[in-house]
């Protein structure tokens, strides 16, 4: 006997990220253009050749955790349970009063702990190669920490496991807690992404792939999508939380609503272990994808928000295919973030459907900054949001995140209504 699938809804947020360390600060930053590129201060970039980033300002882990609880973590699980603690309270859970056996955890990291391998790493070649291992450094390293952080944290005996799909990984998070509460398996799902690798590591590692931007003369422009003369990507780093619920949930505790998720979308660029196919055909799957199992027709979506990473086959791939998913279609905003936040790797995924999320709730397209010369064989055809948010009545808006591997996720949010 088939099981009737159940609709799938938001009811909270958290965030941390270059623009804010709040979903009402973030949003506030995004939609008024801020950029949120400096130089960096994490370690001397002298010898670098990237010496920018999207760092996070003022962030405290002793607002989240007692301090030798603190240390127990790499700062990729305290900003993933700095943002699900926020996202808890804005859905305003009570666990007490709920099955905490249908209560999950899903969360999605690129990198895992790399400043705790790096720092244990000098500390062993230091030590005349002694093995003076701290305890924590295992747990502090494997990237499943935080969904099992999360759910000790709150004692939540629901499914629980870790998605590692490269950039693409909290999007893909988000795709199987929505997947799972549609089949039942569990009432409510915290998940999300963090990513922490603003360090020598992960800077020289990028450098190295010639994947970064070295722009330093001029840094805060230096994250610009569709641009003609874009130079690479601008790391970021923080977390993204979502609270993905069954709208039967949601309506019984008299939750509230940001958005419904009605289509998901999957699939493989199948060509390079780093680059995109050059004719976005991953990206085109997974987007027809998403929008046929939201059963819509690709003229209602309003908005997609890009993954647009400002490399230089990346964006034009992806052009590519939205123009073969929507043709030509100036009154389709697209719109890549990444220009101010930079990007967040693994965690791109959950701030960008936050973005993405709060877009419909608003009806305001967050926009595209530092494009001054947009690829020229896609002016017109459709909105790139170039400098300035738009206000505009979205219904449907979708958000593409890709990772190296050819990992492709698309997730389409729609306006709620009951019916």
């Amino acid at each position: 006997m088939t099981k009737e699938l159940h609709r799938v809804v938001v009811t909270g947020m958290g965030a941390l990220t270059p623009l804010g360390n709040s979903v009402p600060e973030f949003w506030a930053n995004s939609i008024a253009g801020k950029n949120g590129i400096g130089l960096i201060t994490r370690f001397d970039t002298t010898h670098f050749k990237t010496k920018f980033a999207g760092e996070l300002k003022g962030f405290n882990p002793g607002d989240y955790f007692e301090r030798n609880d603190a240390r127990k973590f790499d700062l990729f699980t305290q900003y993933a349970v700095a943002a699900a603690d926020q996202a808890i309270a804005d859905a305003q859970l009570d666990f007490e009063k709920l099955n905490k056996n249908k209560i999950g955890v899903i969360w999605g990291s690129g990198n895992g702990g790399m400043q705790t391998f790096q720092d244990q790493l000098e500390e062993f070649f230091k030590g005349n190669k002694q093995p003076k291992f701290n305890p924590y450094f295992i747990p502090k390293i494997i990237a499943d920490i935080p969904s099992g952080v999360i759910s000790i944290r709150h004692g939540l005996r629901g499914l629980n496991f870790s998605v590692i799909s490269a950039c693409a990984s909290s999007n893909n998070a988000l795709i199987d807690a929505a997947n799972y509460i549609r089949l039942g398996k569990a009432d409510i799902i915290v998940c999300g992404g963090s990513e922490a690798p603003i360090n020598e590591s992960g800077v020289g590692g990028f450098n190295a792939a010639k994947a970064l931007s070295a722009n330093n003369e001029d840094y805060q422009h230096a994250s610009r999508p569709f641009d003609v003369k874009r130079d690479g990507f601008v790391m970021g780093e923080g977390a993204g939380a979502l609270i993905i619920e069954s709208l039967a949930s949601a309506q019984k505790r008299g939750a509230k609503i940001y958005a419904e998720v009605v289509g998901t979308g999957m699939a493989g660029d199948a060509y390079h272990l780093t680059g995109t196919h050059p004719d976005g055909e991953g990206a085109y799957l997974g987007m027809i994808d998403a929008i046929e199992e939201a059963g819509i027709d690709p003229s209602e979506i309003d908005y997609v928000n890009a993954h647009a990473t400002s490399t230089g086959l990346g964006d034009e791939s992806e052009l590519k295919a939205i123009e073969r998913v929507f043709g030509a279609r100036k009154s389709l905003n697209v719109s890549g973030t990444k220009s101010m936040t930079g990007h967040l790797l693994g965690a791109a995924g959950a701030i960008e459907a936050i973005l993405t999320i709060k877009a419909v709730q608003e009806n305001i397209v967050p926009p595209t900054i530092n494009t001054d010369e947009p690829e020229p064989d896609f002016i017109g055809k459709f909105d790139l949001t170039l400098g300035k948010a738009v206000r505009k009545e979205i219904r449907y808006a979708l958000s593409n995140t890709f990772g190296f591997g050819g990992h492709i996720a698309a997730t389409l949010f729609k306006k709620f209504s009951e019916k």
